[in-house]
């Protein structure tokens, strides 16, 4: 039976299941009619630590998705950083993903963001986006801000949505959120450094203003006491430690692997200075993204690894489709 026919998991009832699970184990299946129609985070690890075995685990996985998380997930649907990688499209330069508390947020809209999103397993509906952040105004961040602002309000039909921003994308020479869209959103948030904000249950910190020549703030998201930190693009200077230092999870912006004399002073951290960053906090989880030609060239997963082993701390180099729970 394919499993396009499998109805929402909000509306999946004893009989449906029935249906779908005929075929396997009946034990599964008179777990989960006991637990209908959604059971609680208790009883599903109760159920998939009863049964692990063959494919029953991952139906069940499929049938209620990110209900199986603690909190969410995060999905980067692109790596890529620096004007070569991005117009080679050598990585996606599509956004980041974030699913939690409730709500879906596309951080720093890139290009491609909507056809990622469309191509995502499972699929992201963009018209079911509940906010954009975008950290700054440059192009490889937002692109596909217009495009997914029209998708979330049907055109304007309907006025929902959320758009946080630092002031630059909304006025002077950077504006980047065409007029006649701002409109259709329910909301426009101007982001500020060092300010907190909210959508409903879910809240973010903005960072220390970054030096990267346009407005620009770093975002860190509080997951139920799990610091979850976006470091955007910057030049490194040493007030971004004491910003981040109470992250748990810091996913960084390498886009150089080192000083290039050719390319001048770039406002864009080197692969030493994200070594150094995570020397000092010390985060549970640390993640090397939006890599440029030269970085890429360098396997930045051989530079995580590297650190990982060094340093006792989970390095990793993020990949286009990457997901984490959070």
């Amino acid at each position: 039976m394919s499993i396009t026919a499998i109805p929402n998991p909000s509306a999946i009832n004893s009989r449906a299941i029935q249906r779908f699970l005929f075929a396997t184990n009946r034990r599964v299946i008179d777990a989960i009619l006991r637990l209908s129609p959604l059971p609680s985070m208790l009883k599903q690890d109760a159920v998939l630590n009863w049964y692990t075995e063959d494919a029953n685990k991952y139906l069940i996985l499929h049938l209620w998705g990110s209900n199986m998380t603690k909190h969410g997930y995060i999905k980067f649907l692109g790596t890529a950083g620096g004007r070569f990688v991005v117009a080679k499209q050598l990585r996606s330069s599509a956004g980041t993903f974030i699913s939690a508390k409730g709500k879906n947020v596309i951080v720093d809209p890139g290009p491609g963001t909507l056809v990622r999103s469309a191509a995502s397993r499972p699929r992201i509906d963009v018209s079911k986006l509940d906010a954009i952040i975008l950290t700054h105004a440059h192009l490889d961040h937002s692109n596909d801000v217009n495009v997914l602002i029209d998708a979330i309000t049907e055109g304007g039909l309907k006025k929902r949505g959320t758009l946080f921003a630092p002031d630059d994308c909304l006025n002077g020479d950077n504006a980047v959120v065409l007029k006649y869209l701002r409109d259709y959103l329910k909301d426009i948030v101007i982001l500020k450094e060092n300010s907190e904000y909210r959508l409903d249950d879910l809240t973010f910190k903005t960072s220390v203003k970054h030096e990267h020549g346009v407005e620009t703030y770093g975002v860190k998201f509080d997951l139920d006491g799990t610091k979850v930190s976006f470091m955007v693009d910057t030049k490194f200077f040493p007030q971004l430690i004491a910003s981040y230092a109470d992250s748990d999870i810091l996913v960084l912006n390498v886009v150089m692997d080192k000083y290039h004399p050719e390319y001048g002073d770039i406002l864009h951290l080197y692969s030493e200075d994200a070594v150094n960053i995570i020397k000092t906090i010390k985060p549970q989880k640390a993640i090397l993204t939006h890599f440029g030609m030269a970085m890429l060239k360098t396997k930045p997963w051989v530079l995580a690894k590297k650190l990982s082993d060094e340093l006792g701390i989970d390095v990793v180099a993020a990949s286009d489709g990457m997901k984490i729970e959070v």
